[in-house]
């Protein structure tokens, strides 16, 4: 702890004055973040008709303006896509010996609708003591405060001991065969760009308490995968003044009907039962002693019906699948000749696709429905990586200082990240915390998504300071 502690100091002479909530916006170096934050949110970088090209390339206009030059900054634009481009910083560091640092952000947000929402969704709008607007937390925030932290570094003058790179890339909201994710293509066609000794990326963050600020912080070390199927029942049809026994619908229904009761078993690894042990420390209710007993005897059967009636929480310790889309018949006076459903699963991490498939067949039990692999492209599976004290500890020591009390946990994401894309290098991934939010109101992927301004700039901060540590180191 005595080198952690030395480093610590060295690391906050990057810090302007100590977080707090006692700090103001108007502080010249978040005025200069608030500029870049905006002008972020406020490109339209959608799918349907946004521009990630755009945002990268204002982004590093901002960095050449800092110091940067051309050699260190890559624009890329994947041919036949060019609005899907991307942006790769590569700051060489003095001890070439140190493994690099990969910083992971993308650019790409989630589809939403001016009519469906309170306010204009590309506009970023501040009210009570709230940002408004579509990526403001999902994932413009940590794009522009890892952006921040390079411009902030080269008007200093820090040098980074290690080789820092930055990825800001788009498709990462993509769910369908006609988005390309620009981290796999980043991986696939510039591997000596991306490749690191370790990276940080989304999906960390941390949980909102009930007044304000952190209840908890979260640095995400294991993800589940996901992969979707097609439930297809297929049938001669006919009229439908003749119905038969034999109907298509109703025989995808009653399939479907068994996948809803079909319960993965419990598959916990060292994230997961960290997870259980350290926040079920801190629930003074029923659930928590429930995690806390799991942590201890996974076989436990009590403990896993309790911790299994908590939904979010039934998600960490299984594979789960749940029917998503319905397609049937065609025709009003017709009998169905095709009926189908989309199963999306999230796969627990050593678990493959092929035994979830097993297992969906093996529970549907009827050789008339065909369990098919979804045409969607998929993520690669999901590698956790160790739950490396050299990483942990600083990020927990530079927590305690900018949050105190507030602790700092190892979690298990439910969903997926781009993180997938770099095990294809070997290239260990945590979701860095500090952006902490409160899911039920944060909107994210939804409607009138939102970031609290403390929780923005404190995280800011307690991000930057992270990353100064181990550029320096």
């Amino acid at each position: 702890m005595k080198r952690i502690a030395l480093t610590l100091a060295t690391a906050a002479a990057m810090t302007t004055q100590p977080a707090g909530a006692q700090d103001t916006p108007q502080r010249p170096d978040r005025t200069a973040f608030h500029d870049l934050y905006k002008e972020l949110v406020e490109t339209n970088t959608t799918s349907s008709v946004g521009d990630c090209t755009l945002a990268a390339r204002q982004v590093a206009a901002r960095l050449r303006q800092a110091g940067f030059t051309d050699r260190e900054l890559t624009l890329y634009v994947p041919p036949d896509r060019p609005r899907d481009g991307g942006l790769i910083v590569n700051w060489a560091g003095s001890n070439a010996k140190q493994p690099a640092m990969l910083l992971l952000a993308h650019i790409d947000v989630v589809e939403a609708r001016r009519e469906d929402w309170v306010r204009e969704p590309f506009k970023l709008i501040e009210e009570g003591g709230y940002f408004y607007g579509r990526g403001t937390s999902d994932d413009k925030a940590q794009a522009a405060i890892f952006s921040d932290t390079l411009i902030r570094w080269k008007q200093s003058g820090f040098k980074p001991r290690r080789t820092v790179k930055l990825a800001l890339t788009c498709g990462e909201e993509g769910t369908n065969e006609r988005v390309l994710n620009g981290a796999g293509w980043a991986v696939d066609n510039l591997p000596e760009q991306m490749k690191a000794g370790f990276a940080f990326n989304e999906g960390g963050g941390g949980s909102e308490a009930p007044g304000g600020g952190p209840e908890t912080l979260g640095v995400q070390v294991s993800q589940k995968s996901p992969r979707n199927f097609i439930l297809e029942v297929t049938n001669p049809g006919g009229h439908s003044s003749v119905p038969k026994p034999d109907n298509a619908i109703y025989r995808l229904a009653e399939a479907l009907l068994k996948v809803r009761g079909l319960q993965f078993p419990v598959r916990l690894n060292p994230v997961s039962t960290a997870y259980l042990a350290q926040a079920g420390a801190l629930r003074k209710d029923a659930v928590g002693a429930a995690m806390v007993r799991l942590s201890q005897q996974p076989g436990d059967i009590q403990a896993t019906q309790t911790v299994s009636g908590d939904p979010s929480l039934n998600a960490i310790l299984r594979t789960t699948c749940v029917a998503t889309l319905l397609d049937a018949g065609h025709a009003a006076n017709a009998l169905p000749q095709r009926a189908t459903a989309s199963i999306n699963c999230r796969i627990a991490p050593g678990e493959t696709a092929e035994q979830t498939k097993a297992a969906i067949e093996a529970a549907i039990a009827d050789p008339e429905v065909k369990v098919l692999r979804s045409k969607i492209q998929e993520r690669p599976v999901a590698v956790t990586p160790p739950l490396d004290p050299a990483i942990l500890k600083p990020i927990a020591a530079i927590g305690a200082k900018h949050f105190p009390g507030v602790p700092v946990i190892p979690t298990q994401s439910t969903g997926a990240t781009d993180a997938t894309y770099l095990s294809k290098l070997g290239i260990p991934t945590y979701g860095i915390p500090g952006l902490w939010n409160d899911p039920a109101t944060s909107g994210t992927h939804g409607l009138n998504e939102r970031i609290s301004a403390d929780a923005l700039y404190r995280g800011r901060d307690y991000i930057h300071e992270v990353v100064t540590y181990f550029a320096s180191h």
